[in-house]
């Protein structure tokens, strides 16, 4: 996986909530939606790791039918 910028991220974003389920995963992509309206809110490394793996798994399952993403338990 190659490493996405913020801007991309952050373009892709809308869709990651869409199809986050339920849960951690959909909490955690909200909060970030929040979080970006901030000035100077910067997302920390692990923040940033997680959004880079959110947004990658949205392409990768892009012909699923079911949909998930990351599902922290």
């Amino acid at each position: 996986m190659s490493a996405r910028t913020l801007d991309e991220l952050f373009f892709h974003w809308r869709a990651v909530i869409g199809a986050a389920p339920e849960g951690w995963a959909r909490g955690f992509a909200l909060s970030i939606q929040r979080n970006r309206r901030q000035a100077n809110w910067k997302p920390t490394a692990k923040q940033l790791a997680l959004m880079q793996q959110m947004v990658a798994e949205l392409f990768t399952h892009a012909d699923s039918s079911d949909g998930e993403l990351i599902e922290k338990g």
